[in-house]
């Protein structure tokens, strides 16, 4: 039997981590909420080998990542994907956005760090689901295209096109909320 004080300690350091992973895919708090707690439900049952792991934060974000993308296709039939003849890569493929930002320097270069980071969370929940959920998977996740589509169920050529019209879609959102965030 897993110690209750042990696993509430190890909650506390991984739910940020968990709940922004699931949020970022569904784009809703209380469903971020419930997929959280049924990592954590995961968690419990395997605490007694994950406690003393190096690679839990790695699990508990593939266990979220997985969760949020089976709740999406079970419970939000949004998966009408549009094909472009044309699609665009970014100069440096991989690269995540968070990857751009400067470390901050000072006190008030944290704050406005962690605004533009609050303004990208924003940004991207508004979102459509088809656009920010592979967006995410590739800037925020690390997958590649092609285990993207493999995830998706979709072609390599719809991943393409949704995180080329997920990045423009959210340049565009960034330039109107924020002038501050756009691109040089």
């Amino acid at each position: 039997m897993s110690d209750p004080v042990q696993f509430e300690a190890f909650l506390h350091h991984y739910q940020d981590l968990v709940y922004t992973t699931a949020l970022r895919l569904v784009g809703r708090p209380a469903e971020a909420e419930d997929i959280a707690q049924e990592v954590f439900l995961k968690a419990y049952e395997h605490f007694d080998a994950l406690a003393a792991s190096p690679t839990a934060a790695g699990w508990l974000k593939t266990v979220a990542r997985n969760l949020a993308l089976n709740h999406l296709t079970r419970y939000r039939n949004r998966w009408r994907f549009f094909s472009e003849l044309e699609s665009e890569e970014d100069a440096e493929p991989g690269r995540a956005f968070a990857d751009t930002l400067a470390a901050p320097e000072t006190h008030q270069q944290t704050l406005d760090t962690a605004d533009q980071r609050e303004i990208l969370e924003a940004a991207l929940q508004a979102l459509p689901a088809a656009q920010r959920v592979p967006l995410v998977l590739y800037h925020f996740e690390n997958l590649s295209y092609e285990e993207i589509a493999a995830r998706l169920k979709v072609s390599l050529g719809k991943v393409k096109t949704d995180i080329h019209r997920g990045r423009e879609a959210l340049r565009r959102k960034l330039q109107l909320k924020h002038p501050d965030l756009q691109s040089p």
